[in-house]
């Protein structure tokens, strides 16, 4: 495979690391937080997901904007009152930030996801990385098979 910018020889055994691609600087909402304050900060930054932290900033779950609008608003759930906790995803899916890219997209794969949390060895969120990342940075092939496998449906209900 060449590298169409510079001609040179690149080779499927080069490896890019989470921590190359990761989005940084990742914002957090707390589970005591009303849904309402949770989606004015996604509007505020521009994000659907984004990661529960609980105590000294532990990942406790993910919030995503679809949560908000499926797990409540469509239930008749009062994003005013109602808290993060109520509709938040517990079982957080996370990598750390020294994986290699293609372990990230086999775990997308495995769980038909399509961002990941990234942990720093002690454990401590450093960031989200998202196909997007992935594609972006070069890995298109490696995404775009990821997005065909995240995509097909959990289960038959068309």
């Amino acid at each position: 495979m060449r590298d169409r910018w510079n001609g040179e020889a690149a080779t499927e055994a080069e490896t890019m690391k989470l921590k190359d691609i990761t989005t940084k600087d990742v914002k957090c909402v707390r589970p005591g937080d009303t849904l309402q304050d949770a989606a004015r900060k996604m509007k505020d930054i521009d994000v659907g997901p984004m990661p529960v932290c609980g105590h000294n900033d532990e990942v406790v779950g993910m919030l995503t904007d679809r949560d908000i609008a499926v797990r409540a608003v469509a239930k008749g759930k009062d994003p005013r009152t109602t808290r993060v906790q109520e509709v938040m995803t517990e079982d957080v899916i996370w990598c750390f930030e020294d994986q290699d890219s293609e372990e990230a997209a086999e775990l997308m794969r495995e769980r038909q996801i399509r961002r990941l949390i990234v942990m720093n060895r002690d454990k401590r969120l450093v960031g989200i990385v998202s196909l997007g990342d992935m594609a972006t940075d070069g890995k298109q092939k490696q995404a775009a098979e990821t997005l065909q496998t995240v995509s097909e449906p959990s289960r038959p209900h068309r």
